[in-house]
């Protein structure tokens, strides 16, 4: 599979197998995460690996998910992540504008994970606060995201934009991802479509 189809492929995962996800593969994604560009290099993030079963459902109550479908968007007992990589910054390294770090240090988590089958899902709705106390990070920091990961247990499907983002699940509880043309949203050298 070439990498562009590898990006084609990607799609977010809330259902995952039972199975736990080798520390060797998380330490890979955390590695590629810190080779990604930085701004001005100045590399304000750090992650925290979290793999341990106990410790598992604590840092999922910490968040929500699929809110379009909510509950059935829910992962269920036995269909939730198997580890989560979250992301820190460190505001004394860097207070403002770290987000763009975020976006291309997830990326190649997200990339990294799927080349060893797995899936993952970007969560940013979270009791931070909460997560903080859970996982001993000190006040200068703050929790960026969190990256949910796990083999799936699930297909997504996109589905040509309509009118509405909304995604939306069948009969069959298979995910329907509805996203915009290329050619709505891309332009070659003027504001104009390709």
């Amino acid at each position: 599979m070439t990498f562009y189809e590898t990006i084609m492929k990607r799609r977010s995962i809330r259902r995952f197998k039972d199975m736990p996800v080798p520390y060797a593969v998380l330490k890979n994604c955390v590695n590629a995460a810190r080779l990604a560009p930085s701004a001005a290099n100045l590399q304000p993030l750090e992650y925290i690996v979290v793999d341990e079963e106990p410790l598992l459902d604590i840092v999922f109550d910490t968040m929500k998910w699929a809110n379009y479908i909510s509950p059935s968007g829910n992962p269920p007992p036995g269909e939730r992540p198997r580890a989560y990589i979250v992301v820190l910054n460190n505001s004394n390294v860097r207070a403002n504008g770290f987000e763009y770090d975020v976006g291309l240090a997830v990326g190649n988590i997200i990339l990294v994970a799927l080349e060893e089958c797995l899936g993952t899902c970007c969560i940013g709705s979270i009791d931070r606060a909460k997560l903080m106390e859970i996982l001993n990070v000190p006040d200068h920091y703050t929790i960026a995201l969190v990256v949910a990961l796990g083999y799936p247990n699930e297909r997504p499907v996109d589905e040509e934009f309509s009118g509405s983002i909304k995604y939306w699940q069948d009969e069959c509880n298979v995910l329907h991802v509805p996203k915009r043309k290329l050619g709505d949203i891309s332009h070659r050298n003027s504001f104009a479509s390709l």
